[in-house]
């Protein structure tokens, strides 16, 4: 396991104690591991959204919606728009 020494500003260093010795987490290092753990899954999830948008975007129709006939086409079925 790596070794990292960071720096903090006061406030925020005494907050990380506080969590780090309360009953959420045993210690200041497993306080930090959960946190990039948790970003690690964001960016997991950012990541996997934006390629399903992309792939959405890449398989989009050739041809621009014309919502107006769409929306004719709703009246026509009687559907509420």
């Amino acid at each position: 396991m790596a070794t990292m020494n960071i720096s903090l500003p006061d406030d925020l260093n005494s907050f990380a104690e506080e969590q780090g010795g309360g009953d959420a987490y045993a210690s200041v290092s497993e306080q930090l591991r959960d946190l990039i753990r948790r970003d690690q899954l964001r960016k997991q999830a950012i990541d996997e959204i934006q390629n399903a948008l992309d792939e959405g975007w890449a398989s989009r129709p050739s041809q621009p919606f014309a919502m107006d006939a769409f929306i004719a086409r709703l009246k026509a079925r009687g559907t509420a728009v």
